[in-house]
């Protein structure tokens, strides 16, 4: 009987510590919205406010998974395809990695209990999809409440618009927060072709809104929201993603 009784400590133990010890696990989510307004242009992911973070927390440990608003193969605006970047150039030559965008899991399906952070990345779709989602509502909350970081970059913090905690107050209310600037909104030509400026209704739901330099990176975290302000951003916002959670393991 005391055989036993060890080896179920023993048991008991190693699942404990094998827990304890797992990789935090990230979900980026991307927008599922293709069109420019009512122009005639494409739109959708900026490549790099996916990849960039993605490549900063799996060098850090950190497992990271890709949905989307409708899931299945996630639209990229093609001016973010044009840039010399060596980690898009990565991210999409290997088969490994390509299929995560290809084939995006729906935001809807997933389980919130499984991640410890929540990552929007922006495109200018993201400000049509995002906030319209009762899933980035719904899973943005629940990675919040139930202790976990909730991070946003560009115009990925459109998702921040619309989550609530539990008792019904925007998320952003009296938190510091950053995302893509009316100057540098004006600066692209796109201040009449976007529904909102984001700026704006960053601070008309009561976040303290933060600005860098124009198209120079900017990362603002206050407790466990963390957001960057533009493309430039998304590298430095996966570093401060990458560790605050590892300083959580």
């Amino acid at each position: 009987m005391r055989k036993f009784f060890t080896l179920l400590a023993t048991l008991f133990f190693v699942s404990y510590t094998t827990l304890a010890s797992a990789a935090p696990r990230v979900l980026i989510v991307v927008t599922s919205h293709d069109q420019m307004g009512n122009t005639d242009e494409k739109t959708g992911l900026w490549l790099a406010e996916m990849t960039h973070p993605y490549h900063e927390l799996k060098q850090a440990g950190i497992d990271v998974d890709i949905a989307s608003i409708k899931g299945g193969a996630a639209p990229i605006d093609p001016r973010s395809l044009a840039d010399d970047d060596a980690i898009n150039h990565e991210f999409m030559a290997s088969p490994a990695t390509r299929t995560l965008l290809d084939n995006t899991l729906a935001l809807g399906d997933v389980n919130p209990e499984q991640y410890q952070a929540i990552l929007f990345a922006g495109g200018h779709g993201s400000v049509w999809d995002f906030p319209k989602s009762d899933a980035v509502n719904r899973i943005g909350a629940a990675i919040y409440e139930q202790g976990g970081y909730v991070a946003a970059v560009c115009h990925g913090p459109a998702a921040l618009l619309n989550i609530v905690d539990q008792d019904g107050n925007p998320i952003i209310a009296g938190k510091k927060v950053a995302g893509f600037s009316n100057v540098e909104e004006a600066a692209i030509e796109l201040t009449e072709v976007v529904p909102y400026l984001l700026q704006d209704e960053l601070s008309r739901l009561g976040g303290i809104y933060q600005e860098g330099g124009k198209f120079e990176p900017f990362v603002v975290q206050d407790g466990r929201l963390i957001t960057g302000q533009n493309p430039q951003s998304a590298a430095k916002l996966g570093q401060v993603m990458a560790q605050a959670l590892s300083a959580n393991m």
